[in-house]
């Protein structure tokens, strides 16, 4: 390339990339086979009651849910729904702007996190952290998060 033109990546880069690629397609894959193997739970319900049971109240708007699981609003309402028909979940009109709904955790939503929880720690574990090894999982993180902050 020109002194002036793009820089291609070293092979490390290049190796980084492709693994990372792999990694990113066969992850999500490998925790959900885990979760449905095990619990007969997705890994999209199991955030799904992880995001609730982490904010006070237990309780989120359907469109902030939906963003934090990375899922779409119809997505997430359909997901809600079949929560609800399950007793994890409570569907409400929200306070501040009745066009919203909020989701709620439930008694049992909360034992069914609970209970799934050993299954989704032993997969993450054997998947991602059994393989780092030495690495300094501080760094790790925090390149992650710079890396997933919106450019500007």
């Amino acid at each position: 390339m020109s002194p002036t033109g793009p820089v291609p990546l070293s092979p490390d880069e290049e190796a980084v990339m492709r693994a990372l690629g792999r990694f990113l397609l066969v992850m999500p894959r490998a925790l959900d086979a885990d979760l449905m193997r095990e619990q007969r739970m997705s890994a999209s319900e199991y955030a799904v009651l992880r995001h609730l049971s982490e904010t006070p109240g237990q309780l989120m708007r359907m469109s902030e849910l939906a963003t934090a699981c990375d899922m779409s609003l119809s997505g997430m309402t359909r997901l809600a729904a079949k929560l609800e028909s399950l007793g994890h979940l409570r569907r409400i009109r929200c306070q501040e702007d009745a066009r919203g709904a909020n989701a709620v955790l439930t008694e049992k939503g909360l034992a069914r996190l609970r209970e799934a929880w050993p299954t989704h720690l032993a997969s993450v574990r054997r998947h991602i952290f059994d393989h780092l090894g030495d690495l300094d999982l501080k760094a790790l993180a925090a390149a992650f998060q710079t890396m997933a902050e919106p450019d500007d």
